[in-house]
């Protein structure tokens, strides 16, 4: 693992490079973390998915005793050029003021960081500029997407303990779909969800935008890394170079909802142990997550029916994570409580 941050990839076969080569966390530590779950006061494995979380961030942070002291939320928000298509009940314009919203401390995600005791840190990213429509053509060329990948690697600071990743977007939901359908295959219908909260006859256009845009990049190469540019955003793209930032740095990475689930399925596609670093915070009620989420090997930490991004569900993980180490680390052992293990 590296100590200091990486250098920005400057074309997709750098980033493709960078994907390939990932470290593997110090299983040295998780087996030390192992040992002492084994000698604490309870039967062995009656704290569930606590007991992983804590063996999980040992590992990735190379402590047998994980600590929670340096906890960030990062948000990345983008603008979408498909809006255009009446994807969303919302114009574009909420997205720029929703980071508002966010820097005066009033939106879901300011309660939940705090109430998580951690550092939540928005990062719009050209929202005067949106990406192009994807029904008529790519979304970014390269720089642009090589650009927005590393603004998310550069949000990723060595020595992090635990890392929340989040966004905000109007249309990114459908642009998480069009990704999911040109990455996995199937109708645009199995994808396409009624994100901030269409009515039919918007769910219907959102499903019309998704087939268009697949449409007009058949004939294009959809490698995974060229999907994500052709298809995605911003946004997208900010959250697949912090989680890739993150692998190699050691940090461990707790993925919201559908759209940041979506952002990261290109590493996967590229190297199926791309996130074996990372835990799924929820599984939403985004149509398709559930899926999706299921095609990636992730196992979501809550299922609470939430739908809104922001880092929100992610946030309410880090709680679940405060616990299982709050368990491992503070619990006596046997031997110190002066209990009788098992024969």
């Amino acid at each position: 693992m590296q100590e200091t941050a990486l250098s920005p990839p400057a074309s997709l076969e750098a980033l493709r490079a960078l994907c390939q080569s990932l470290p593997d966390g110090n299983p040295a530590a998780e087996q030390a973390a192992e040992a002492r779950q084994s000698r604490l006061t309870k039967p062995p494995g009656s704290l569930g998915r606590l007991e992983e979380l804590a063996l999980w961030l040992a590992r990735w942070q190379g402590r047998a005793r994980p600590q929670l002291e340096r906890v960030e939320i990062l948000v990345f928000a983008g603008n979408h050029g498909v809006t255009a298509h009446g994807v969303s009940p919302y114009p574009a314009a909420v997205t720029r003021q929703m980071t508002a919203n966010f820097a005066a401390g009033g939106a879901a995600i300011n309660q939940l960081a705090q109430l998580a005791g951690a550092k939540l840190s928005v990062l719009p990213l050209a929202l005067e500029t949106p990406t192009a429509d994807i029904t008529r053509a790519p979304a970014m060329n390269e720089a642009e997407f090589c650009a927005a990948v590393a603004a998310g690697m550069a949000a990723v600071a060595p020595g992090m303990d635990l890392l929340a990743l989040g966004e905000m977007g109007i249309g990114n939901t459908t642009v998480a779909a069009a990704l999911c359908t040109a990455l996995f295959g199937g109708a645009a219908e199995r994808w396409v969800g009624r994100g901030t909260g269409v009515d039919d006859a918007g769910l219907a256009r959102k499903i019309a935008a998704v087939c268009q845009a697949l449409a007009c990049h058949a004939a294009a190469p959809l490698d995974p890394l060229a999907a994500a540019m052709r298809l995605g955003g911003r946004e997208l793209a900010a959250i697949l170079g912090a989680t890739l930032a993150a692998r190699h740095l050691g940090v461990p990475v707790l993925l919201d909802g559908f759209v940041c689930t979506a952002a990261v399925a290109p590493l996967v596609c590229l190297n199926p142990a791309a996130l074996a670093h990372a835990r799924l915070a929820h599984v939403s009620a985004e149509r398709g997550h559930r899926e999706l989420a299921a095609r990636l090997g992730l196992r979501p930490l809550l299922d609470l029916d939430m739908r809104l991004g922001e880092a929100s569900g992610a946030a309410v993980a880090l709680l679940l994570a405060r616990a299982a180490l709050a368990c491992h680390n503070g619990m006596a052992t046997f031997a110190e409580a002066g209990v009788a293990d098992r024969a």
